[in-house]
């Protein structure tokens, strides 16, 4: 959906800058998606590192498979093809090929299995966190509750903050964040583990954090949760990643990582302004 969005948008601006109309220069997202990315997002938690080890360690072991088999097929074809007067071989009911086709593959399996069965395991716990975050996705927005750990009590809507005029009007110039930027960021600090249960009001949805090897449906009825501990303090940009009604385009993520101070900067201040507005008889 966010390349589709991009190349869109690139083909648009081409268009105007053909016809003498205005244009803009599509950029990286600072925190999210790059142009013409083609790898996974530089990862900051040690998730996000393994998930990435392992993307990259599955496809070597499929590119060696494609190798092999495709090397032993050609050779094969070539070298023992019926005009060298070469007779096909039977297999049938042969016990050694039958061992080895179903023993390699199966010691394949598992070697890619070991790896990949730690990292899931890692990701599935939860336990012992310095902040629990509650996010409810509805159509079409986040909804945040700080339910443990400093700032317990904070609570508020993070709403797509791109201005509706851009998204309309091809001619209007985009921001560096079209569609990735929010009128209220989730806020946590560096080096702390965090974790975040989600449920929904309507339809599934899904929260999804590339760069941090997050992504988690939030579903109607259930409780489920996921965690990460980032590594280094920024902002961060995802987006639901389950299609969920005619708006699951402008559902951003974006999670601003700040040091410990300015976390507990902004706790004081997050609580002083939900106190006013609840003084506030308006």
């Amino acid at each position: 959906m966010k390349n589709a969005k991009r190349l869109q948008s690139l083909m648009v601006g081409t268009a105007l800058l053909a016809t003498g109309m205005p244009s803009w220069a599509v950029v990286d997202s600072p925190g999210g998606p790059a142009v013409l990315g083609l790898n996974l997002q530089t990862p900051v938690t040690q998730i996000a590192r393994e998930i990435y080890s392992l993307h990259t360690l599955m496809l070597y072991i499929c590119l060696a498979i494609f190798i092999a088999v495709f090397a032993v097929m050609f050779y094969s074809i070539i070298k023992h093809r019926k005009s060298k007067g070469h007779k096909a071989a039977s297999f049938h009911e042969s016990t050694t090929v039958e061992i080895a086709w179903t023993v390699v593959p199966f010691l394949i399996v598992i070697g890619m299995a070991l790896p990949a069965t730690k990292t899931v395991v890692a990701m599935k716990d939860t336990s012992n966190a310095d902040l629990t975050i509650k996010a409810t996705g509805m159509q079409w927005k986040w909804g945040y509750d700080y339910i443990k750990g400093e700032g317990q009590g904070v609570s508020f809507l993070s709403s797509l903050s791109t201005p509706r005029e851009q998204v309309v009007d091809p001619t209007k110039i985009k921001s560096d964040n079209y569609l990735l930027e929010v009128d209220n960021e989730v806020v946590v600090p560096v080096n702390k583990k965090v974790r975040i249960i989600l449920t929904a009001n309507d339809v599934i949805h899904s929260w999804a954090m590339p760069s941090f090897g997050v992504k988690q449906d939030a579903i109607p009825g259930f409780v489920r949760d996921t965690w990460f501990k980032v590594e280094k303090t920024g902002t961060y940009r995802g987006q639901c990643s389950e299609l969920c009604g005619k708006e699951h385009a402008f559902m951003p993520i974006v999670v601003k990582v700040v040091t410990d101070t300015e976390y507990t900067q902004w706790v004081n201040a997050k609580k002083k302004e939900l106190a006013a507005k609840t003084n506030d008889p308006n």
